[in-house]
């Protein structure tokens, strides 16, 4: 129990980190708290409700990973590099596509819904 309880410290620290540092992160957790009512409005059903509410978990797991491989590659390499100009613009893509993934869960139940 003890060590579940250190995981999850852990993980805190990286959401706060996130929040206090990083304007992506903050955005996007604004989404997920504007998301979550409105989540609860628009769905349908339950499992519309729960594709609302995973699409907007999932946009916010991309966008952490995104910067924990930005926060490496910055540390590892601080001067400008193509080719870590390169794994970090794949590590945006990866966030963008969770992005779009989000945005089409979200037409989808308006669409369903009116």
């Amino acid at each position: 129990m003890r060590a579940l309880y250190l995981a999850f410290l852990n993980s805190w620290r990286g959401l706060v980190h996130g929040a206090r540092t990083e304007r992506a992160i903050r955005l996007e957790l604004l989404l997920a708290a504007v998301g979550l009512p409105a989540a609860m409005m628009l769905g349908t059903g339950l499992w519309v409700r729960v594709a609302l509410l995973a699409s907007l978990i999932l946009m916010l797991a991309a966008e952490f990973l995104n910067t924990a491989i930005e926060k490496l590659c910055d540390h590892l390499h601080p001067d400008r590099h193509v080719r870590i100009g390169v794994v970090k613009d794949l590590a945006s893509a990866g966030a963008f596509f969770a992005q779009v993934l989000a945005a089409l869960v979200w037409l989808a139940a308006v669409i369903d819904r009116f």
